[in-house]
């Protein structure tokens, strides 16, 4: 319990300094560590493969192309554009306000769950939570959810032909 209290504490830093982080390769930074602390609360749950992918994938893969966009475009200071004139009134826009009411309506779901104790009960097959191994997960992706499985790499391939052809020179 408590070393899931750490990184999660950890996880929620890193996040906080994604978001307030003002140079975006500090920014990306932040993203991996928070990606590292999933992973070790991936392991705490016994569900070593997600932990696996998580590093591979985010972790490695992701964060390595986001550094890369931003020293290509130059990843220089992020300017304050927030003028202090500006009322409260006119600062609350529909995005911000959007936003705020989608993140209490999610912490009050969450709420839900913790006091209904709904998340704490796990459902799904007996075979994909069997500590988290391959051949667990490859049983039940490749027999029960074999039609979403290939549905999800035929719009993958989709998108890459798609980006391939957006950067085409003419």
């Amino acid at each position: 319990m408590f070393l899931f209290i750490v990184f999660a504490l950890i996880a929620i830093v890193a996040g906080l300094g994604v978001i307030l982080s003002r140079k975006p390769v500090y920014s990306a930074l932040f993203l991996l560590v928070n990606f590292a602390t999933l992973a070790a609360l991936y392991i705490m749950l016994q569900a070593q493969f997600l932990a696996a992918v998580q590093i591979i994938v985010y972790a490695g893969a992701i964060v390595v192309l986001i550094l890369f966009v931003i020293m290509l475009i130059g990843g220089g200071e992020l300017r304050d554009i927030r003028d202090p004139n500006k009322t409260l009134l006119r600062r609350l826009t529909a995005p911000r306000v959007t936003g705020a009411v989608l993140a209490l309506l999610l912490l009050a779901a969450i709420g839900y769950g913790l006091i209904t104790g709904t998340l704490n009960s796990a459902s799904g097959s007996a075979a994909a939570f069997n500590n988290g191994s391959v051949q667990a997960i490859a049983s039940v992706l490749y027999t029960d959810y074999v039609l979403p499985f290939e549905l999800a790499s035929v719009l993958l391939l989709v998108g890459m032909i798609g980006a391939v052809v957006l950067a085409k020179n003419e």
